[in-house]
């Protein structure tokens, strides 16, 4: 989630108007330069051609993810297979989180209140205590060493694709998902090579997860960064046009302040993806969570058909809320989850007529056993995608504070839901939980939703008035 996945105080903060408007009052920002936006006008790529970009991108690199995940299962065991799981499961919550979800901010920056350079400054600093926070959790964590040399490969990869992420959120602003497309490409390819010659040749994941970073960053040096400069560079002002990080201890904090609900939220969201992990390695056994993880893997065919929606349409579903016209933000809103729905009920169907078959091809016969697994976790997929177009739309409104609340609450019931259910159905257990994990995800997305698009004050006019008449010229 992708987005996704998400944004501080109280259940009240729902009624709060407009949080980045009250942040901005309170930290007074420069006024953004109009002769940028002319110049980054010409760069827009269309939805559509953004949309089969996006998609063919995270296809790619979705199936190259997946192919990671495969290369270990049939090289190895369902316990190696667990031992990557559990790296992933302790990792990616604290990266996540460091992470701060910048990109959301990047890409609803509507006023270029922040240019490039901080939020490259404030990725860099935060992603550095990130590596420190993971480091500190593998060595206290009590796994083996070679668990704690692949959490640790992990985390590192993680940082290299937190770098690129943050050249995304520039490439999303502007509207070119053409270049963001063809970098996961690269990314998701560079993978695999890597890491089949490496664990071909040293027989060890964690030399070949190193691979896979050392991969990721060379993509970020030769093709991110190079298309930042590019996109950069239309601005016509050299000092918007630089791609080095920008210190600016007063700015940092503020764009940190302004992004620490994002990154709670999302750190809560991927908490809530890994709960059932961590019960079911606790629970049960290793083994049984590289099954899990494997089986969970194959929603990812919807994922990454939200993920590029959700992603193109972002930009244009901010401009329409930040315009005033709601009836067109509602209205596109229900499309994105009837497509949703849709998604979710070909992907549970697929899994009713050819799971065992499926299963046994793409893993082998162990994992064909479970068809159990997969078909309630292609359920519990399904309401997540509706639940994820929800997500965007409330991201894309800016109502970043009000998510806070509601991914604390789907963390304590996939929680609660893990521990009732774990220990007495297993595996199956922990696909119900994310079942009732996605549901509540989605009702406190809708309500959500539901109060943005009411929500029309005479205050919210006013501090509405500067976005709608440039939205009139």
């Amino acid at each position: 989630m992708t987005t996704r996945p998400a944004t501080a105080d109280s259940q009240a903060a729902i009624a709060e108007r407009e949080w980045d408007a009250s942040l901005t009052a309170e930290f007074p920002v420069e006024e953004a330069n109009p002769a940028p936006a002319l110049a980054e006008k010409t760069s827009q790529g269309s939805l559509r051609s953004n949309f089969w970009w996006m998609l063919s991108g995270n296809a790619v690199y979705a199936l190259c993810q997946w192919a990671l995940l495969a290369i270990l299962a049939r090289l190895g065991t369902p316990a190696i297979v667990g031992q990557y799981v559990l790296a992933v499961a302790v990792t990616t919550p604290i990266t996540v989180f460091f992470m701060l979800h910048l990109r959301a901010i990047q890409a609803t920056d509507t006023k270029r209140d922040y240019q490039f350079g901080h939020y490259l400054a404030l990725r860099l600093c935060a992603m550095a205590f990130a590596l420190v926070v993971v480091i500190g959790v593998g060595l206290t964590s009590g796994h083996s060493g070679d668990t704690f040399l692949v959490i640790t490969a992990v985390a590192v990869s993680a940082v290299c694709d937190s770098l690129s992420d943050i050249v995304y959120g520039l490439l999303q602003q502007r509207e070119r998902l053409d270049r963001i497309g063809q970098s996961m490409m690269l990314r998701g390819l560079a993978s695999v090579l890597l890491l089949s010659v490496t664990i071909a040749a040293t027989g060890r994941a964690f030399y070949a997860i190193l691979a896979v970073a050392c991969g990721r960053l060379t993509v970020l040096a030769f093709f991110d960064l190079r298309n930042a400069r590019q996109e950069l560079a239309r601005t016509g002002n050299p000092w918007q046009a630089s791609i080095k990080p920008r210190w600016e201890p007063r700015r940092m904090l503020q764009l940190a302040k302004l992004a620490l609900p994002l990154g709670l939220v999302m750190m809560l969201v991927v908490l809530s993806t890994n709960i059932p992990r961590y019960f079911v390695e606790s629970y049960v056994d290793q083994a049984a969570l590289g099954i899990f993880g494997a089986i969970g893997y194959l929603s990812v065919a919807g994922t990454m058909a939200v993920g590029a929606l959700g992603d193109s349409v972002t930009p244009r579903l901010a401009r329409d809320y930040a315009c005033g016209r709601r009836r067109e933000f509602g209205l596109f809103v229900l499309r994105l989850a009837g497509l949703g729905a849709a998604l979710g009920a070909a992907g549970v169907l697929v899994a009713l007529v050819a799971g065992g078959p499926l299963l046994k091809i793409l893993y082998g016969p162990v994992y064909a056993e479970r068809t159990d697994v997969l078909i309630l976790t292609m359920i519990a997929a399904g309401i997540g995608y509706v639940a994820s177009f929800s997500g965007y739309a409330v991201t894309a409104a800016r109502f970043f504070r009000a998510q806070l609340p509601l991914f604390a609450a789907v963390a304590l019931v996939t929680a609660l839901g893990c521990w009732w259910l774990v220990p007495r159905w297993g595996l199956r257990g922990a696909a119900v939980a994310l079942a009732l994990s996605a549901l509540t995800q989605l009702l406190g997305s809708g309500l959500i939703l539901i109060y943005a698009l009411r929500a029309n004050t005479d205050d919210e006019s006013s501090l509405r008035a500067d976005g709608l008449s440039r939205c009139a010229s």
